[in-house]
């Protein structure tokens, strides 16, 4: 399930290069899901990772404040 949803999540990304010759990528939707590297494998692989990382912080419950 989780392995189709980030394959899912992946297809919809949106990719451009910079001025600076790097890649930036994004999932719209995903508030704060993006990536910033060198190369495009690079970029696609870190947004993998990030978007990972996303859905188990929320996947957490929000502490309360002390």
């Amino acid at each position: 399930m989780l392995l189709e949803y980030t394959q899912k999540a992946l297809e919809k990304a949106e990719y451009k290069k910079l001025d600076d010759g790097t890649w930036f990528a994004e999932i719209p939707g995903l508030e704060g899901v993006w990536a910033n590297e060198n190369t495009v494998e690079e970029c696609r692989t870190e947004l993998l990772e990030v978007l990972e990382e996303w859905l188990i912080l929320k996947s957490q419950p929000i502490p309360e404040t002390p």
